[in-house]
Protein backbone atom coordinates (compact mmCIF):
# COMPACT_ATOMS: atom_id res chain seq x y z
CA UNK A 1 0.00 0.00 0.00
CA UNK A 2 1.25 3.16 -0.58
CA UNK A 3 2.17 5.83 1.92
CA UNK A 4 -0.50 8.57 2.20
CA UNK A 5 2.31 11.36 3.12
CA UNK A 6 4.61 10.17 0.31
CA UNK A 7 1.85 10.78 -2.05
CA UNK A 8 0.70 13.71 -1.12
CA UNK A 9 4.48 14.93 -1.47
CA UNK A 10 5.08 13.47 -4.38
CA UNK A 11 2.15 14.76 -6.27
CA UNK A 12 2.23 18.19 -6.06
CA UNK A 13 6.15 17.76 -7.03
CA UNK A 14 5.28 16.07 -10.36
CA UNK A 15 2.23 18.64 -11.22
CA UNK A 16 4.96 21.59 -10.61
CA UNK A 17 7.68 19.95 -12.85
CA UNK A 18 5.05 19.64 -15.63
CA UNK A 19 4.37 23.74 -15.14
CA UNK A 20 7.35 24.33 -15.27
CA UNK A 21 8.25 22.71 -18.19
CA UNK A 22 5.20 23.48 -19.96
CA UNK A 23 4.79 25.37 -23.22
CA UNK A 24 4.35 29.13 -22.41
CA UNK A 25 0.15 29.43 -21.96
CA UNK A 26 -2.37 31.66 -23.95
CA UNK A 27 -3.53 34.89 -22.11
CA UNK A 28 -0.35 34.77 -19.92
CA UNK A 29 2.75 37.10 -20.43
CA UNK A 30 5.48 36.61 -22.31
CA UNK A 31 8.66 35.15 -20.40
CA UNK A 32 11.53 37.54 -20.88
CA UNK A 33 14.32 37.39 -23.30
CA UNK A 34 17.52 39.30 -22.49
CA UNK A 35 20.39 37.95 -25.86
CA UNK A 36 22.94 39.45 -27.75
CA UNK A 37 21.87 41.13 -31.26
CA UNK A 38 24.18 40.47 -34.32
CA UNK A 39 26.01 43.60 -32.72
CA UNK A 40 26.86 42.48 -29.47
CA UNK A 41 23.79 44.80 -27.45
CA UNK A 42 21.18 42.84 -25.56
CA UNK A 43 18.19 43.34 -26.98
CA UNK A 44 14.96 42.52 -24.38
CA UNK A 45 11.78 40.50 -25.44
CA UNK A 46 10.19 43.08 -22.82
CA UNK A 47 11.61 46.57 -24.57
CA UNK A 48 8.67 45.62 -27.45
CA UNK A 49 5.61 45.92 -25.03
CA UNK A 50 2.99 48.46 -27.15
CA UNK A 51 3.73 46.45 -30.32
CA UNK A 52 2.88 43.05 -31.76
CA UNK A 53 5.43 40.99 -31.44
CA UNK A 54 6.16 37.61 -33.28
CA UNK A 55 8.94 35.79 -31.62
CA UNK A 56 10.79 33.15 -33.70
CA UNK A 57 12.76 30.55 -33.02
CA UNK A 58 15.09 29.23 -35.51
CA UNK A 59 18.72 28.18 -36.93
CA UNK A 60 20.60 29.10 -39.75
CA UNK A 61 21.03 25.28 -40.52
CA UNK A 62 17.14 24.41 -40.29
CA UNK A 63 15.83 24.53 -44.10
CA UNK A 64 11.62 24.88 -42.75
CA UNK A 65 13.47 27.84 -40.81
CA UNK A 66 14.74 29.47 -44.21
CA UNK A 67 11.51 28.78 -45.80
CA UNK A 68 10.10 30.58 -43.08
CA UNK A 69 12.22 33.87 -43.30
CA UNK A 70 11.35 34.06 -47.40
CA UNK A 71 7.75 34.70 -45.85
CA UNK A 72 8.61 36.63 -43.26
CA UNK A 73 10.99 38.94 -45.35
CA UNK A 74 7.76 39.76 -47.60
CA UNK A 75 5.71 40.46 -44.89
CA UNK A 76 7.20 42.50 -42.87
CA UNK A 77 7.02 45.49 -44.28
CA UNK A 78 3.16 45.07 -44.44
CA UNK A 79 2.71 45.88 -40.87
CA UNK A 80 6.30 46.64 -39.31
CA UNK A 81 4.55 50.78 -39.51
CA UNK A 82 1.52 49.61 -37.72
CA UNK A 83 2.95 48.49 -34.59
CA UNK A 84 4.60 45.18 -35.91
CA UNK A 85 7.90 43.59 -34.52
CA UNK A 86 9.80 40.09 -35.10
CA UNK A 87 12.08 39.51 -32.86
CA UNK A 88 14.44 36.17 -33.80
CA UNK A 89 15.49 34.14 -31.44
CA UNK A 90 18.83 31.52 -33.16
CA UNK A 91 19.85 28.37 -31.66
CA UNK A 92 22.54 28.33 -33.36
CA UNK A 93 26.00 27.46 -31.86
CA UNK A 94 28.13 29.28 -34.52
CA UNK A 95 27.66 33.14 -34.72
CA UNK A 96 29.05 33.11 -37.98
CA UNK A 97 26.49 30.68 -39.81
CA UNK A 98 23.85 32.92 -38.29
CA UNK A 99 24.65 36.31 -38.85
CA UNK A 100 25.60 34.82 -42.80
CA UNK A 101 22.16 33.45 -42.79
CA UNK A 102 20.50 36.73 -42.05
CA UNK A 103 22.68 38.40 -44.71
CA UNK A 104 21.96 35.87 -47.51
CA UNK A 105 17.98 35.65 -46.24
CA UNK A 106 17.71 39.76 -45.98
CA UNK A 107 16.27 39.91 -42.91
CA UNK A 108 15.74 43.48 -41.30
CA UNK A 109 14.20 42.45 -38.41
CA UNK A 110 15.49 41.77 -34.58
CA UNK A 111 17.54 39.29 -34.26
CA UNK A 112 19.27 37.81 -31.34
CA UNK A 113 21.22 34.39 -30.27
CA UNK A 114 21.26 31.81 -27.88
CA UNK A 115 24.57 30.10 -28.89
CA UNK A 116 23.67 26.77 -26.82
CA UNK A 117 21.54 25.37 -29.32
CA UNK A 118 19.40 23.07 -28.16
CA UNK A 119 20.83 23.46 -24.54
CA UNK A 120 20.16 27.38 -24.49
CA UNK A 121 18.34 28.45 -21.59
CA UNK A 122 16.12 30.79 -23.23
CA UNK A 123 14.91 26.85 -25.16
CA UNK A 124 15.03 25.59 -22.28
CA UNK A 125 12.72 28.34 -20.81
CA UNK A 126 10.49 28.67 -23.49
CA UNK A 127 10.26 24.68 -23.84
CA UNK A 128 11.37 24.68 -27.64
CA UNK A 129 11.35 21.46 -28.66
CA UNK A 130 11.00 22.00 -32.81
CA UNK A 131 12.09 24.62 -34.63
CA UNK A 132 10.69 26.78 -36.18
CA UNK A 133 8.54 27.49 -33.52
CA UNK A 134 6.88 31.09 -33.53
CA UNK A 135 4.56 32.64 -30.53
CA UNK A 136 2.29 35.95 -31.14
CA UNK A 137 2.54 38.81 -28.51
CA UNK A 138 -0.05 41.45 -27.97
CA UNK A 139 0.22 44.18 -27.22
CA UNK A 140 0.37 44.26 -23.71
CA UNK A 141 2.77 41.65 -23.25
CA UNK A 142 0.37 38.34 -24.11
CA UNK A 143 0.77 35.17 -25.88
CA UNK A 144 -2.02 35.20 -28.07
CA UNK A 145 -1.25 32.55 -30.38
CA UNK A 146 1.50 29.91 -31.30
CA UNK A 147 3.29 28.85 -34.86
CA UNK A 148 1.16 31.10 -37.46
CA UNK A 149 2.68 31.07 -40.73
CA UNK A 150 1.93 32.34 -43.89
CA UNK A 151 -1.51 33.29 -44.65
CA UNK A 152 -2.80 32.46 -41.23
CA UNK A 153 -0.34 34.92 -40.04
CA UNK A 154 -1.09 37.90 -42.42
CA UNK A 155 -4.86 37.46 -41.07
CA UNK A 156 -4.35 37.62 -37.43
CA UNK A 157 -1.67 40.68 -37.94
CA UNK A 158 -4.60 42.50 -40.22
CA UNK A 159 -7.58 41.70 -37.50
CA UNK A 160 -5.24 43.14 -34.73
CA UNK A 161 -3.90 46.04 -36.70
CA UNK A 162 -6.02 46.85 -39.50
CA UNK A 163 -5.19 46.53 -43.50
Amino acid sequence: MINRKRFFILIPGFLLSLTIYAQPSFGYDAREIALPSVTGDTLRLSSLRGKVVLLDFWASWCPPCRASNRQLVKLYPKFKAKGFEIFSVSLDEEKKNWTRAISKDKISWLQVIDPRGWDAQTAINWNISALPTSFLIDKDGKLIAMDLEGKDLEKALKDILGD
